[in-house]
């Protein structure tokens, strides 16, 4: 490939770190992800960090930490406001907990919420909004959390694309309730699988530890806020007090976690640096609408949708990059109100004209965490004549 969609970001810091891993035959998860966690929390100015083994797992069980609060938890059959484009399992979760999905158009330059739309989208049985920042570029979250306050409406952050992103100087993945990260191979940084979840909230923290591991007691809080510990140590070590999983990330996965922690910053700048260049030389051709940075974009990739007013078909461009080794693909996961899953959902979905948009004519390039204005301008190029 000429111009590939992601990229390795591992060096011998990486490598060393696994095999001190291996040489301590300490696999399970232990005191490297415990001390990755702290340092992620830290380095968001978060309080409480859970890794997991996918940012998939780290909304599975956000959502289900809401269900196990106790005052004022979710409940079946409670609404919940999503966009139209994002991951699957941003939805699934929501979905497997019985939560009615009402979904909202996007905005066709930020590719994120439509604030219209979602302000029209509340009602008074709104319980939660997902907010998703789609390949890095931030929601507009000074809107967004003015709806939730004027309505009692729990914030929720599928931030696993956005990684070191910011919107005012603050980061995102800190707005919400909750918020999730993916450390996923092509994303901001690599564990190769793993995510975490991040919140300010002591009971929302201890419900995730037991949810990540089993349901059991272990790991909780020596007071913890989510049961009361009783004398029986026997009975203790395998006591289960919530409907679990086992979604541990293991020894490793923290370990690699910390080398690649202390490159993010690295990584985001030569991104930005990266966008720069790309936004230069497309933004002014008007058969592309590319993304419209809110904040401080941390550039996941670089989108392109094909304007519907320009002649030219995305069959037509996506098999000129194909023979240009160029890679592309659909961005995020396009309108999912556009595949099969939807058949199990329990939603109600209003206008999506502009997430149609964004699945039939638009997709993503890859954007890497080096300089690659050389492989930009050859993109520029392989599309100037189409």
């Amino acid at each position: 490939m000429k111009y590939e969609l992601s990229s390795p970001t591992w060096d011998e810091k990486e490598k060393n770190a696994i095999m001190q891993v291996l040489s301590e035959n300490s696999f399970t998860m232990g005191r490297r992800v415990k001390e990755f966690e702290h340092k992620f929390a830290k380095h968001f100015a978060m309080k409480y960090a859970v890794m997991v083994n996918s940012g998939s797992s780290a909304n599975l069980i956000a959502v289900a930490s809401l269900f196990y609060r106790k005052n004022n938890p979710l409940k079946r059959g409670d609404e919940v406001i999503v966009p139209c484009v994002s991951w699957g399992t941003t939805f699934h979760p929501l979905c497997q907990y019985g939560l009615k999905l009402k979904f909202v158009d996007v905005d066709l330059h930020t590719l994120n919420y439509d604030i219209e739309e979602l302000r029209k989208a509340i009602t008074k049985d709104t319980r939660m909004i997902v907010a998703v920042s789609i390949l890095g570029n931030p929601c507009r979250f000074d809107e967004i959390i003015k709806l939730c306050e004027e309505n009692n409406i729990i914030l929720f952050e599928d931030n696993c694309e956005s990684m070191g992103a910011k919107f005012n100087g603050k980061y995102t993945g800190t707005f919400g309730l909750v918020n999730t990260f993916s450390t996923f191979f092509s994303h901001h940084i690599s564990t190769m699988e793993g995510g975490l979840v991040l919140t300010d909230d002591r009971e929302i923290y201890n419900i995730l530890k037991s949810l990540r591991n089993h349901g059991w007691t272990r790991e909780q809080d020596v007071d913890s806020p989510i049961f009361e510990r009783k004398k029986d140590d026997f009975f203790e070590a395998y006591r289960f007090i919530l409907p679990g999983y086992n979604v541990r990330p293991g020894e490793i996965h923290g370990a690699i976690g910390l080398c690649q922690l202390a490159k993010l910053d690295k990584f985001i700048e030569a991104r930005r640096d990266n966008a720069k260049y790309f936004v230069e030389l497309f933004r002014k051709d008007d058969r592309f609408i590319i993304q419209q940075e809110v904040g401080e974009s941390s550039w996941f990739g670089f989108t392109l949708i094909i304007n519907p007013l320009a002649s030219i078909s995305r069959e037509n461009v996506l098999n000129i990059l194909k023979d240009a080794g160029i890679e592309y693909r659909i961005i995020t996961g396009g309108n999912i109100l556009r595949h099969d899953v939807v058949k199990y959902y329990d939603y109600v979905a209003t206008k999506s004209i502009n997430a149609d948009i964004v699945h039939y004519n638009g997709f993503f390039v890859g954007n890497n965490p080096y300089d690659m204005k050389n492989k930009i301008d050859y993109l520029h190029k392989t599309l100037k004549d189409i």
